[in-house]
């Protein structure tokens, strides 16, 4: 026994990380905390013309254009709902640790509960989805199964290149103008 586990009689607790839970349908999936920059209310967004359909818009927060994704629509190919509990989740989205990260903006149902659970928890499901990257492994609870969501490998290339352009683009295009 360590030095630790005498004096206090404990033994040393597993790594615990912070989760946001939320449900697509009847399904309950999780992002990891660390993820999360700000959960706001849902807000009206400005469309992009001729994106997917899971591509909600965007809209300016804090001097940046921030790109939005309905995660049902491109989970399930249904809209998210409309429900108090429907939240617009910002998150930092780092699809390649060489390059500087992004504000990502999720629109997430019954997104207001937090799970703190080892990460070791999750357990792979078996099925390689190509089609759905980002759906990572599975954890066992009383309520079911929930599902880790990994932002960073939401989006493929050519949606990454759509969504953050180069040169970003600027707020002030989609304030009203006199």
């Amino acid at each position: 026994m360590g030095e630790f586990e005498t004096r206090h009689g404990t033994a040393p607790t597993a790594r615990q990380a912070l989760f946001l839970v939320f449900r697509i349908g009847n399904e309950r999936y999780a992002l990891q905390a660390i993820d999360v920059v700000e959960v706001l209310p849902r807000l009206p967004l400005k469309p992009i013309a001729r994106a997917p359909a899971w591509v909600a818009g965007v809209f300016a927060w804090r001097g940046t254009v921030v790109p939005v994704i309905d995660l049902c629509a491109l989970t399930f190919g249904q809209d998210a709902e409309a429900r108090t509990s429907t939240r617009l989740v910002l998150v930092h989205y780092r699809p390649d640790s060489g390059q500087a990260g992004h504000v990502l903006g999720l629109i997430l149902e019954q997104a207001t509960d937090t799970l703190r659970c080892d990460p070791a928890d999750f357990q792979p499901y078996g099925l390689e989805n190509r089609q759905a990257p980002y759906l990572g492994p599975v954890r066992e609870d009383a309520q079911g199964l929930l599902q880790w969501v990994r932002v960073n490998d939401l989006l493929d290339a050519s949606v990454h290149a759509m969504l953050f352009p180069t040169p970003p683009l600027n707020p002030h295009d989609f304030e009203a103008r006199p």
